[in-house]
């Protein structure tokens, strides 16, 4: 897993330099953006937490949640009880999903995740239970950094491309606008949601 800026930022800045839309977004929030931690677990984990909620929600559930826990390793995490880690705020089958993730570690991290597809990917992690379409783009996203990853149902970038098109109204109309920003559309989700949070979503 790559740490820090993603391989490919800079040459997105570039494409999107005279996009009305991008360009615009990236002179407001600035060049600064994404940044991988090199660290699948931390993000499968955080994704689960904010499934659902308000990124301001899930930051403050979060926080509570690595206090208790330390670093955020399998290891450390299962030393933790299902109840513990409810006392976060955390939901009790999100505690679950989030121990036997730890408790599975093994098969979840090894797994060629450089080298397969999104769809290969995809199919790898929501195998596990608790991880459904929207995490795994979260960590595909968040943690393999892929350049071109839409997450059609996060209910954020539908909101943010409907203040910025008036005329879509569904998920579906949505995606199709995204499409638009190939082959960069992981840097234009990035944007999207800055557009509608003070904090940017970190995953």
């Amino acid at each position: 897993m790559h740490k820090g800026e993603p391989t490919w930022w800079q040459d997105a800045l570039a494409h999107f330099e005279n996009d009305p839309i991008m360009g615009e977004c990236i002179r407001t929030y600035g060049s600064e953006g994404l940044q991988g931690r090199g660290d699948l677990f931390y993000t499968i984990v955080r994704s689960i937490i904010g499934q659902q909620i308000s990124v301001i929600a899930a930051e403050s559930i979060w926080n509570r949640f690595e206090t208790m826990v330390g670093v955020v390793t399998p290891e450390n995490v299962r030393k933790f009880s299902k109840e513990q880690i409810a006392s976060c705020g955390i939901t009790r089958p999100k505690s679950g999903y989030i121990l036997g993730l730890a408790n599975d570690d093994k098969n979840l991290l090894n797994f060629s995740y450089s080298t397969s597809s999104t769809l290969d990917i995809q199919k790898h992690l929501i195998q596990f239970k608790g991880v459904g379409p929207w995490t795994a783009e979260m960590v595909m996203i968040f943690a393999i950094l892929l350049p071109d990853i839409y997450s059609p149902k996060d209910i954020g970038l539908v909101n943010a491309i409907k203040r910025l098109f008036p005329e879509v109204e569904t998920m579906e109309q949505a995606e199709a606008i995204a499409k638009r920003w190939a082959p960069y559309r992981t840097m234009a989700c990035w944007y999207l949601w800055r557009t509608l949070d003070p904090i940017p979503v970190e995953y």
